[in-house]
């Protein structure tokens, strides 16, 4: 052979040449398979270090030990370790980059946020028009914004109107009408028109800065599959460095093959075995399928709610505002002889000291009511029940739902009293949100039961699981028993609540996957670990969907890894793969979980609307 004088071939030229790979490999790994050990959880890097410094040391023995001697080739493994190093290194390269496409949501959502703005300011009496950085802004602070520019912080409308494009924050694709008086968010497009604004709050609390943390915090929480995966990598590296040694002492003492082909097989295993893979599997579908929600207006508070929203059977609905508009009519309103216009005037003024969607509507559909000014000394809610006021007079007050009055059975749905005595009701009319049939269609083909649980009464919440053919439907519930029913559930499965008011907070926040809008209550968007940025039924169904792929993809990932590593340990342990095929085909098992979990990414979510009979 050509090569057979070289001084390549010399036992301290190979130990020479390989001590720069060595030191690096053996510091990378080392340091992660320390720290790993001492939080009691061996990970992948434990087996590529025993591995690389078990060729490394048994050369070194064979150089000096058999020096001079004919058989000391036999027992030199540098460019066997030294390669191992490398291609493993190759392949956190490889990793590396490929995760960093999997967390291209955050990015997405980062770019959204520009780095200055145009305040408006005066100098020497006259308006002046300066750039600034964003983060330098103060509430209060004046600001211009033209056609073509993006909103930079949250602002309100001083003056101008101009159509907003916000698909990028909430999903919606139709454009939003801003004029006086409402609120622009930060990151979303200024299609046309041009707009004063005065900035509303800090950098640090803006919609989009709460969403980019939110979908931060949601990627790095584990789901209980992943945690599965974590508890099986701790009892999988012992096990396969014991495989390992079992190899060794196999070869070498029963199938007496020789120290040196003993020690190939008992590297390969170590080298073969790293649960790089499996590592990989859960942690990239995660940040795949929370990223590719939050491009649709779907914000996910963590990996977990991936995989319960998936294998959830069983979701309860709230009616008001979420399966019906919450844009409620009032008919039928009666009151007690000669006191229609004293009763109008006090459920008025109760109403617009309340923030519940029904308060809102019969303000705004009945502000002609009030005819003076009722004052009250006291006024208290009781969420989900109704008002209840002291008068400057000392009149007791109370408006709200029948069954809080007393009157379960009641025709009327709100009722007033007045000092305990009832003197005026009304009834609500409230139609089923658009969509609101395809989702409980779409749910059935999955086979997820749908149920109603509604502080409303039986009249309307039956006719609604009537035109939904929803089975189950509970009404005149409490906050309370909404929860009581809800832990009862709970107890036995996974459950999903969909709700908006302040009244579904208590549930909400009980359940698996707790779902809200953001056009809901305050409270009930913090109570649910899954808000939908669109106010309707599609994003929902698009959540589902979503969370299936997600989660059908980490069982793909998980079963790629776990026969890959079923399939090869044998081969190794058989001297049918040497260690440096083994760490090449480790690398290509990591590409494989990691390509797997991008096409995640580009699967459609398509929403199939069944044919209208």
């Amino acid at each position: 052979m050509f090569f057979s004088w070289a001084p390549l071939h010399h036992p301290l030229v190979q130990l020479t040449l390989s001590i720069p790979v060595y030191s690096l490999g053996l510091w990378f790994f080392g340091k992660s398979a320390f720290n790993s050990l001492k939080s009691g959880v061996p990970n992948m890097d434990v087996l590529i270090f025993i591995g690389a410094a078990s060729a490394l040391f048994y050369s070194i023995f064979g150089t000096f030990y058999y020096q001079g001697s004919h058989e000391v080739h036999k027992y030199l493994f540098y460019e066997t370790g030294a390669s191992i190093i490398t291609l493993v290194l190759f392949g956190n390269l490889l990793e590396k980059r490929s995760v960093k496409k999997t967390t291209n949501a955050i990015q997405s959502l980062s770019n959204l946020q520009v780095q200055t703005a145009q305040i408006i300011t005066e100098e020497n009496g006259k308006v002046a028009y300066k750039e600034i950085e964003v983060k330098l802004l103060r509430k209060g602070d004046l600001l211009q914004i033209n056609s073509g520019d993006i909103v930079p912080i949250d602002a309100v409308v001083v003056s101008g109107e101009a159509d907003c494009d916000e698909s990028l924050m909430t999903g919606e694709s139709v454009p939003v009408h801003k004029q006086k008086g409402q609120l622009v968010t930060g990151g979303t497009l200024l299609m046309n028109g041009n707009l004063q604004v005065s900035v509303s709050t800090h950098l640090k609390d803006t919609v989009l800065s709460q969403i980019i943390e939110m979908v931060k915090k949601a990627q790095a929480n584990k789901p209980d599959i992943q945690k599965l995966g974590d508890q099986i990598s701790a009892i999988f590296v012992p096990a396969v460095v014991l495989i390992s040694i079992v190899t060794f002492l196999f070869s070498y003492f029963y199938l007496e093959i020789g120290s040196a082909q003993s020690m190939l097989r008992a590297v390969a295993v170590l080298v073969i075995s790293c649960p790089c893979a499996m590592g990989l599997a859960t942690p990239t579908a995660v940040m795949v399928g929370i990223g590719k929600a939050a491009k649709r207006g779907i914000l996910i508070k963590g990996g977990h709610v991936l995989e319960d929203f998936a294998k959830s059977k069983k979701i309860v609905f709230d009616k008001t505002g979420t399966l019906s508009t919450g844009q409620f009519t009032f008919n039928q309103f009666w009151s007690e002889p000669n006191q229609e216009a004293e009763a109008k005037n006090a459920i008025l003024a109760l109403e617009r000291r309340s923030s519940h969607p029904i308060a809102k509507a019969l303000v705004a559909q009945h502000a002609h009511w009030q005819n003076s000014e009722l004052v009250f000394e006291t006024v208290a809610e009781e969420k989900g029940k109704g008002m209840r006021a002291t008068d400057n007079v000392g009149n007791e007050w109370q408006f709200g739902s029948a069954k809080w009055l007393g009157y379960a059975t009641h025709d009327s749905d709100l009722l007033l009293s007045k000092n305990g005595k009832v003197m005026a009701g009304l009834c609500l009319a409230d139609e089923l949100k658009p969509g609101a049939k395809d989702l409980i269609d779409y749910l059935k083909r999955q086979d997820v039961e749908s149920i109603i649980v509604s502080g409303d009464n039986e009249k309307k919440v039956y006719a609604l699981a009537k035109e939904l053919q929803i089975k189950e439907a509970f009404a005149h519930q409490l906050p309370q028993e909404k929860l009581q029913l809800i832990t009862k559930w709970q107890e036995k499965e996974r459950i999903i609540m969909v709700g908006d008011g302040v009244n579904d907070a208590p549930a909400l926040s009980k359940v698996s996957v707790g779902v809200s809008f953001v056009k809901g209550s305050d409270i009930a968007i913090q109570a649910a670990n899954l808000v939908l940025m669109r106010n309707d039924m599609q994003g929902l169904q698009e959540a589902h969907m979503i969370s299936k792929q997600t989660y059908s993809t980490i069982k793909q990932n998980l079963f790629w890894a776990f026969f890959y590593n079923v399939l090869c340990i044998p081969l190794a342990a058989a001297g049918y793969m040497h260690p440096m095929l083994g760490a090449l085909s480790m690398a290509f098992s990591d590409i494989i979980v990691i390509g797997n979990s991008l096409w995640l990414g580009i699967k459609k979510v398509k929403i199939i609307t069944p044919p209208q009979n």
